[in-house]
């Protein structure tokens, strides 16, 4: 154990005694939420989004409330984990519980962010095809080389972080403007679709697929790592920092896909038309705002592709190598051509298919949702662990909340997949 980690688990300081900030040094200490929200909110986001909206009109918008809470969970209790035993995440793990369940979250965790981005790179590829013309695969090749810039630029977090900032305010102007565009929603179908709590037949699988994709314990695992990069100190746990990143986080999140769902329910609901490409929503709002419906639309997407993209990546790598206990820094070696071999594999199976890209979106929703519960189960036991909260007041209301997301995960995730994990896989056998 490092004499850092030690420091942390045998810390006998009162931080009862830690002032708020103010709000102004608020804001300039966080940052990893803001990231996680550009990794988060990609093409697969919008697609299953939109997919919601398209096909079930109102009825689960609902789902906006437990993924608010859950999200929130998530962020904080491995936040909370992190900065108590003095190391990130999955580092926690392995001192806890192993290397091998360490190796084995890496990899679950790495998975899903791979098959993310394959999502991104057609998603990057859609917004360039849609805003200038150019053919997708160009578009996404030309993204590409941007990620590299970044990848091997001085100070990449600086970079990631206001980049992915202007992508999200890009994202939120974009489909707020449509959302006004289409006259807005309907608000008793929208008050009934916040409170009735159902699920419509056949809604099982697109629901959990947007579960997965905004409110995925992975996120706040990579949050752990970025907290590294960010400088954080156990002192923000009390003086406001963590709980104002993943309230920044969530409020992205929700007004993001919450305008998606709300766009699918007023524009394709009514004509029965189901979503098989996020290019489509595009196509449907032309008649309604004209041609600046694909620049919307185009912003948007290349908007999430590009930071989802950007940090999505990354995120992979750093949990792969988190698993196998190597360097995690975002200017490491590892890091960087790490992503770069991801960016490679991923491209050459998106630029060899010529189908949809939704198949590969799905897979990476169901990727991640397996991810979640398997990471999931630690990240629970650890946050009951009393020598973690040790010289700490046991954060109560954070245990149970933890343990009510992460079962919640977990029931919905096994209903959902039960017949679903062989289509899924002849899917992506069919890539090939």
């Amino acid at each position: 154990m490092s004499e850092n980690t030690s420091m942390a688990m045998n810390d006998t300081y009162d931080y009862s005694t830690v002032k708020k900030l103010p709000f102004k040094d608020i804001l300039k200490r966080i940052g990893p939420g803001i990231i996680l929200t550009g990794v988060v909110i990609g093409p697969g986001a919008i697609t299953t989004a939109a997919m919601l909206g398209a096909k079930y009109g109102y009825s689960l918008l609902w789902l906006l409330i437990p993924i608010a809470f859950m999200a929130t969970t998530f962020m904080l209790t491995t936040y909370r984990i992190s900065l108590l035993t003095g190391m990130p995440a999955i580092h926690a793990i392995q001192h806890y519980y192993g290397k091998g369940a360490a190796k084995f979250v890496g990899i679950a965790t790495f998975l899903a962010c791979m098959f993310f981005t394959m999502g991104n790179i057609s998603g990057t590829g859609a917004g360039m095809n849609l805003i200038f013309g150019i053919n997708w695969k160009i578009g996404a090749v030309v993204m590409i080389c941007v990620m590299i810039y970044c990848y091997f630029s001085k100070g990449v977090y600086s970079k990631v972080e206001k980049g992915i900032m202007v992508c999200i305010l890009g994202m939120i102007c974009a489909f707020y403007a449509t959302l006004i565009g289409t006259g807005g929603p309907l608000w008793s179908e929208l008050s009934q679709g916040l409170t009735h709590w159902t699920f419509p037949t056949g809604s099982l699988t697109t629901a959990l697929a947007f579960i997965s994709t905004n409110a995925a314990l992975t996120t706040g695992i990579y949050g752990t790592y970025l907290g590294i990069e960010k400088k954080w100190k156990k002192e923000d746990l009390y003086n406001g920092v963590m709980k104002a990143d993943a309230i920044a986080h969530i409020i992205g999140v929700i007004l993001i896909s919450g305008a998606i769902v709300l766009v699918g329910a007023i524009v394709l609901f009514p004509t029965g038309t189901e979503i098989s490409t996020p290019v489509q929503l595009a196509e449907m709002l032309m008649p309604i705002i004209g041609n600046v419906a694909k620049y919307i639309m185009g912003i948007a997407l290349l908007g999430a592709g590009f930071s989802s993209l950007l940090g999505n990546t990354q995120r992979g790598v750093v949990l792969l190598c988190a698993g196998f206990d190597k360097e995690t820094s975002l200017e490491s070696k590892n890091i960087k051509w790490g992503s770069m071999l991801v960016l490679a594999f991923a491209a050459v199976i998106c630029f060899s298919y010529n189908g949809s890209p939704v198949q590969l979106i799905l897979i990476a929703n169901v990727a991640t949702s397996i991810a979640t519960p398997v990471a999931g189960l630690f990240i629970t036991m650890m946050i009951w662990k009393k020598d973690i909260n040790k010289s700490h007041k046991a954060p109560r209301a954070l245990q149970i909340s933890m343990t009510i997301s992460y079962l919640f995960c977990l029931v919905i995730t096994v209903s959902a997949l039960v017949n679903q994990i062989p289509k899924f896989i002849n899917s992506f056998i069919s890539i090939f």
